[in-house]
């Protein structure tokens, strides 16, 4: 079956950087676009970044808009969440998911496959 495990949460200072990982398997990873979610406590899940199945296109919620990166590797199954300059608003559990679009889609219900999620705490 599918899975989608997610790695590289963790408590960090404002300010500093962390990189999530999403390990992929029962699935062909390059046939699906990969997206990254987080919720954080009392609040609904959002959008944090997507990547096309290629890694040519990407897409970023305005609030992580240039310090946060995803990208994908192909050949490993997986996709990754560079987070700089975090800030406490950041914190939150993110999710990575699987959507068999071929765009690069943002909302939630574009998305088949979702891992159980890693803990991001951003400390001030």
């Amino acid at each position: 079956q599918v899975q989608l495990v997610e790695s590289g949460g963790g408590l960090v200072q404002a300010g500093g950087s962390l990189r999530l990982s999403c390990a992929a398997s029962g699935l062909t990873f390059s046939r699906y676009a990969m997206g990254w979610f987080r919720q954080a406590p009392g609040k609904e899940r959002e959008f944090v970044a997507a990547i096309s199945r290629s890694g040519g296109t990407t897409s970023y919620a305005d609030s992580v808009k240039g310090r946060f990166t995803i990208s994908r590797d192909n050949a490993k199954n997986t996709v990754y969440l560079q987070m700089n300059s975090l800030k406490p608003e950041d914190t939150a559990v993110y999710s990575c998911a699987a959507s068999d679009s071929s765009l690069v889609p943002t909302t939630t219900r574009r998305y088949y496959y979702w891992g159980q999620g890693t803990q991001v705490t951003v400390s001030s």
